[in-house]
């Protein structure tokens, strides 16, 4: 499962030569208010596994004076955003994916815990819908590169609640398959598993569904659920059927806590 810090940072913009200083500037904008969520979250240890791993579940908001918290989805991998205009935003994220041990596949290797760092490109065709995609590279671990895009339909009532759902498709290469389920031919002896080397592409297809209510004027809860099919060549693999399960799930429960803002 992936630890989740969603929110981008704000960019900020350069006052007119001529209409106001900086410092004047600064002091006309409204305060910030700051959304802190944290709670546990369970979902598959490693991709294509069939046990379940209990991770934190953490999400941080910002938004100025009293305008809505932007909305992103609970599967999104750590963002930072580096350009922003007219609904288009592009930045950069970091991925985690989790260790597969030799225990979870006896007689395959280990694939180790993976950082992913990469990078994002979404666009908000004004709410209800906004589409997002994002690539990363493996450093450590499997070493592979993997991608996923999704839309989502958002329905809100400004911060006391907000609902999204929508599709998700994964793809990977072949690097990426390999670790986790292709079985090397030196390995297929001591595996008891046919020799299987899958060349990449589409990995899974699902969708996610998230829903957060304000109960307070600081409290509140936040709640997603996901899940994933793996097809094709991942779906098809000797090491999901053995050890693992095409059916990919995951799902987080948290409290949220708003503060700032003048108050």
């Amino acid at each position: 499962m992936t630890l989740r810090f969603t929110r981008p940072l704000a960019i900020a913009s350069l006052a007119a030569i001529g209409l106001a200083s900086p410092v004047q500037a600064q002091d006309t904008q409204p305060p910030h208010r700051y959304r802190v969520t944290l709670g546990p979250q369970v979902g598959p240890r490693y991709p294509g596994a069939d046990g379940a791993n209990i991770t934190p579940f953490f999400d941080l908001a910002r938004a100025r004076g009293d305008e809505q918290f932007v909305f992103s989805a609970a599967d999104e991998s750590f963002g930072l955003t580096l350009i922003q205009a007219n609904g288009f935003a592009a930045g950069a994220v970091l991925g985690l994916e989790g260790s597969r041990r030799k225990r979870d596949a006896p007689g395959l290797p280990r694939v180790g815990f993976t950082f992913e760092p990469g990078g994002f490109v979404q666009y908000n065709f004004g709410e209800p819908l906004r589409a997002r995609v994002e690539v990363r590279q493996g450093i450590g671990g499997h070493k592979g590169l993997t991608s996923y895009a999704g839309v989502d339909y958002v329905a809100r009532d400004r911060d006391e609640w907000l609902f999204a759902i929508g599709p998700r498709l994964t793809v990977s290469n072949g690097r990426y398959q390999r670790a986790y389920f292709g079985v090397p031919a030196d390995r297929s002896i001591a595996s008891g598993l046919p020799t299987y080397r899958p060349p990449g592409g589409i990995q899974a297809v699902g969708g996610t569904a998230s829903f957060i209510k304000r109960l307070t004027p600081r409290w509140g809860v936040y709640t997603y659920g996901k899940y994933d099919r793996l097809i094709d060549d991942a779906g098809r693999s000797p090491v999901v059927r053995a050890y693992g399960s095409r059916n990919q799930w995951s799902a987080g429960l948290a409290a949220s806590y708003t503060f700032g803002g003048g108050n």
